[in-house]
């Protein structure tokens, strides 16, 4: 068996999932209505509320939740052997991600555009919101901070990344006023965005700006409080569309360059249970994190992305669409390690500074398969994926703004404001990454995102219920994900106080505390809604 032929078996199985089962989600639990006023156009704003075309909003969506995680947790995971990589990543994006992105938007959709801390507010209560709030507040800090981390590392090692960055970003401004003031015609503006995307390459490659860790730590750190606090029109939503092309081109290369050089599946389909990742129940669980599920995905559906979607239709595509092309941007992450050796594996990733480094080098040798110079392509996949981080960063510096301002707004309003709460999260986020320790921080940030998705399907199947839906496509899955992932928490928090840790011990202990009152209170609800039944409106 090649390579290849697992990439893609994988998709055509992904592609199966989005035509039917997405559909039956879409279709017979959610019942999408296109004729349905979405809150884009009944709470249009002109800055978080506007609606956007399908295809921008799928960009931003997808450039929103692909980051590093599809990327660097299958290259983390892979220390158990190929094969549960690959099953998890494929039964994961279409039973568990997939869905969870999906019932998210549409949930937020039908509640004014709010969060799923509203949610919970609404179906669960109060004290519910305040422990999901809570939760996802501290979820986002890591996030944050592990992106930061991130993308620094990547300004350092690779410092064409860092003038092809800054000028994606007056681009972006650039694309937004051509097609929001200027009524420049998308097809038009997108055929013009991508030339000057890929110009920016070029410039990039061949004028690298070089600097310290630190500089760029507090200029990414000045950028993302910028970003989290302009309208989406001017930079968010038009530099993550734009990225989206960039995204798509690594990936097309990648997979081309694998259809012509159909490399060999050289690494172990099953290496042991206990590695040292830990565990593979459940550290797979929370390692491949994004490539799979995530709960920060949960957060972008109902925080950034339903406050633009312009037709209820347009969410399969969008939300249970975008989780599927990124569960195959984990199949071909995946690939950069199957057709190595063991050794090959382990060689590589301490030359190329992690998974990140090790995804880079492969994409760069896929595409030397039809004649792209080794170090072009590794550059060039090096741009794609900090593009990336650096959207995933702006987007959760925002979201966390959201949590913050929706906790204060009711209890002390003179604290939800919008520059206080992107400051204190840039502040808490900045000084867990100038600690630069981001193997230390990526499992405890791993756990928590998984089990923020835990609990954002926890919020949903209490809605469906009390809807009257068959709640079963989010119910099981959100069984197994917060099983999965406290018990990883629980190692964690275990490992961290005995190495006194107490930076990340006691986070984890807060999120694990904050889970598990937020279960119960989800699971009071579940029985008053069963022995009462469904709700009219709800």
């Amino acid at each position: 068996m090649s390579t290849t032929v697992m990439v893609v078996f994988g998709g055509i199985m992904l592609f199966i999932g989005y035509v039917f089962y997405g559909r039956y989600v879409a279709e017979k639990v959610l019942k999408l209505d296109a004729n349905a006023k979405t809150p884009a156009h009944t709470m249009h704003d002109g800055v978080d509320y506007v609606p956007a075309p399908a295809p921008v909003l799928l960009g931003h969506h997808f450039a929103s939740i692909a980051g590093a995680g599809p990327i660097t947790g299958p290259v983390a995971a892979a220390v158990f052997g190929w094969v549960p990589v690959f099953l998890w990543v494929v039964i994961g994006s279409i039973f568990f991600g997939g869905v969870h992105d999906l019932t998210a938007l549409v949930a937020s959709v039908r509640h004014e555009g709010k969060s799923i801390g509203e949610i919970v507010r609404r179906h669960i209560g109060e004290r519910g919101q305040l422990l999901f709030l809570g939760f996802s507040y501290l979820a986002l800090v890591l996030v944050v901070a592990v992106f930061t981390i991130l993308v620094v590392n990547t300004f350092v090692s690779v410092p064409a990344v860092a003038t092809t960055s800054i000028l994606f970003m007056v681009l972006a401004v650039a694309f937004g006023l051509a097609i929001y003031r200027y009524n420049v015609p998308l097809g038009v503006g997108t055929v013009v965005g991508v030339i000057l995307l890929f110009l920016c390459v070029f410039i990039g490659v061949q004028f690298p700006l070089q600097a310290s860790a630190k500089f760029w730590t507090y200029f990414t750190l000045v950028y993302i409080f910028v970003a989290a606090t302009l309208p989406v029109w001017i930079l968010l939503q038009p530099r993550d569309y734009l990225n989206s092309f960039l995204l798509y081109a690594s990936l097309i290369g990648a997979l081309l360059g694998l259809l012509i050089g159909n490399p060999s599946l050289q690494y172990p389909a099953f290496t042991s249970f206990k590695t040292s990742g830990g565990l593979l129940f459940p550290m797979l669980f929370v390692t491949v994190a994004c490539g799979a599920i995530s709960g920060f995905h949960s957060l972008v559906s109902s925080g950034t992305t339903a406050k633009q979607l312009a037709n209820e239709r347009d969410a399969r595509m969008v939300g249970y669409g975008a989780m599927l092309i990124e569960g195959l941007l984990a199949l071909v992450a995946l690939a950069t390690v199957a057709f190595l050796t063991k050794e090959g594996y382990t060689k590589t990733l301490a030359e190329m500074g992690g998974p990140t480094g090790l995804f880079a080098a492969g994409v760069g040798q896929f595409m030397n398969y039809y004649g792209v110079p080794v170090a072009f392509g590794t550059t060039f996949g090096a741009l794609a994926l900090n593009a990336f981080c650096l959207t995933s960063l702006d987007t959760a510096t925002r979201l966390a703004r959201y949590a913050w301002e929706e906790f204060f707004a009711t209890r002390i309003p003179s604290l939800a404001n919008k520059y206080l709460g992107t400051l204190i999260t840039v502040l808490l986020a900045g000084a867990l990454a100038l600690s630069g320790k981001w193997s230390e921080i990526w499992p405890i940030f791993g756990s928590s995102n998984q089990l923020l998705a835990g609990l954002a399907l926890l919020a949903v199947s209490v809605w469906l219920a009390k809807l009257g839906r068959d709640n079963r496509v989010t119910f099981y899955p959100m069984i197994f994900m917060v099983v999965a992932t406290l018990t990883a928490l629980v190692f964690l928090i275990r490992d961290n106080l005995v190495k006194g840790n107490l930076v990340l011990g006691i986070p984890g202990i807060l999120l694990f505390v904050l889970a598990i009152f937020l279960v119960i209170e989800a699971t009071n609800t579940l029985s008053r809604i069963k022995k009462s039944g469904p709700s009219v409106g709800a």
